[in-house]
């Protein structure tokens, strides 16, 4: 469920839109940290992008294998 955070940004001449940092703080949004952008009918949805299993979907423990994402668990399972 969405909530109302209150906040109104302008877009800029670039198209970039400035989070608070009172916001950044709060969903620990690091500079440099990437965000998935979603969209949902006319609303568009940033998410803090956080690489996940290919099998599992987990996203903790999360090693790169040949171009791919593959948990520490999946791994262990494979072997």
């Amino acid at each position: 469920m969405m909530k109302s955070t209150g906040i109104v940004r302008k877009v800029d001449e670039l198209g970039r839109v400035v989070l608070p940092i009172e916001l950044r703080r709060t969903l620990n949004i690091m500079e440099k940290d990437a965000l998935e952008i979603y969209v949902d009918g006319e609303s568009v949805i940033l998410k803090k992008y956080e690489p996940a299993c290919i099998f599992c979907g987990n996203a903790k423990d999360v090693a790169h294998f040949k171009g791919k994402n593959v948990c520490d668990s999946c791994i262990s399972d494979i072997k």
